[in-house]
């Protein structure tokens, strides 16, 4: 079987959860909506176009390899917004577009905010039967990006190259593996090990979990900001470094 296997790493990156109020939590490891969205990004495909994130739903299969999770930073967040009066019939192309009212109009609202500092982590992605992007397309997206790639928050840009590359593996633990070998070579440098391994229903995984959970991160609407349920399982492992 074919996997496309990815890195991502960040100084700080924020994984979207459920949000109640003004409190914006983050993930320990991306959201499959999260994917869509980088995925959506480097393929050019815009945020009102709801029938191209629905193929990559339906078309593709997630596994993600945690190497770190990182430490939590909590950011007391505080921003200047107009209110729903002043935004009526307005046009709002840009932030400036938005703040472009008089001062004594504006409101101010307080939100926290948490990333998780250095977290590292390995993308594996398979398409369905049915599918109809390849993979390859997918290696060209991520190293040609049409829009700009962030991990999660348009201020957490990756630090390292993503380095996307296809092997054929048995399963999604062992196509990691492989890559992690490739590039302890490629980079002459010790490659860090696997803390846990995370995956949806339609993948190989290769291990058995010890938990399954249920994440609210099955995208239904990119455009009304939509979110479904799905089944996730995890596996806690530990796997050797590689060279």
């Amino acid at each position: 079987m074919e996997y496309l296997i990815f890195q991502l790493q960040a100084p700080i990156s924020a994984w979207g959860d459920t949000a109640v109020g003004e409190y914006r939590p983050t993930a320990n490891y991306p959201s499959e909506s999260a994917l869509i969205g980088l995925l959506g990004a480097a393929l050019g495909i815009d945020r009102t176009e709801e029938q191209r994130h629905q193929s990559l739903v339906t078309e593709l299969r997630f596994a993600i390899g945690v190497q770190s999770s990182g430490r939590l930073l909590r950011d007391y967040h505080t921003a200047q917004v107009p209110g729903r009066v002043q935004l009526k019939n307005r046009p709002q192309r840009t932030r400036r577009d938005e703040l472009s009212i008089p001062k004594e109009e504006l409101n101010t609202i307080l939100s926290t905010r948490d990333y998780r500092q250095d977290a590292a982590c390995l993308i594996a992605i398979q398409t369905t039967p049915e599918a109809s992007l390849q993979l390859s397309e997918l290696v060209q997206a991520i190293q040609q990006p049409k829009f700009v790639l962030y991990l999660g928050r348009k201020s957490c840009p990756p630090s390292l190259p993503l380095w996307p590359q296809i092997l054929e593996a048995d399963n999604a633990l062992q196509a990691m593996d492989m890559y992690r070998e490739k590039l302890g070579v490629k980079s002459g440098e010790q490659q860090s090990s696997l803390e846990r391994l995370v995956w949806g229903v339609g993948i190989e995984a290769g291990v058995q979990h010890d938990f399954q959970t249920v994440r609210k991160d099955r995208l239904l609407s990119r455009a009304h900001w939509q979110f479904g349920d799905r089944t996730e399982f995890v596996a806690l492992l530990e796997r050797p470094a590689i060279n």
